[in-house]
């Protein structure tokens, strides 16, 4: 499993669906994952806040989770993409339980990426994916992947607006 960032969340100019790409933290590769709208919207909200006041007022439904799980006695650690089969991704979240036992659960890839997104969560791709369909960041980004992030929610957010459910029927 290899350690990964977000890079950029874009929008695929053919289909119109959001793609959240992801960049090894310790190589120069990165990998397109297309989202559902509604994760990317939480993956373009960013990180929870914390004890911030003002975020009870933006609680998203991913929020829940990390009580919940700590109330069951485990904690999220991450987010795995582990496969790549016709096309498709798959994915994991990892859990620690009180016995520092590691516990998985899968889950749709966009699912995982936006509670990882919104928790600061590790985020993981496995090597065959990368080996696979990686691609060099800087031919995917010639110009660099440093957009400042309120330009990516700028554009995301743009997107969002011109959107219909109709763009998302095959």
């Amino acid at each position: 499993m290899r350690p990964m960032q977000v890079l950029r969340l874009v929008v695929h100019a053919r289909s119109r669906q959001p793609v959240l790409v992801l960049g090894e933290i310790d190589g120069s590769r990165c990998v397109p994952i297309f989202l559902r709208p509604q994760q990317a919207e939480v993956i373009a909200v960013g990180p929870r806040t914390g004890g911030d006041p003002a975020a009870a007022e933006t609680s998203l439904v991913q929020d829940i989770l990390v009580p919940l799980v700590g109330a069951l006695g485990a904690r999220l650690t991450g987010a795995e993409i582990t496969d790549l089969v016709d096309g498709v991704y798959t994915a994991e979240l990892v859990l620690r339980d009180e016995a520092a036992a590691e516990v998985r659960v899968k889950v749709r890839p966009s699912d995982a990426l936006a509670v990882a997104v919104r928790e600061g969560l590790a985020i993981g791709v496995a090597d065959a994916i990368l080996d696979e369909v990686g691609q060099d960041t800087s031919e995917v980004f010639p110009d660099g992947t440093d957009a400042p992030p309120a330009e990516q929610l700028r554009e995301f957010r743009e997107f969002l607006d011109d959107v219909t459910p109709d763009d998302f029927r095959r």
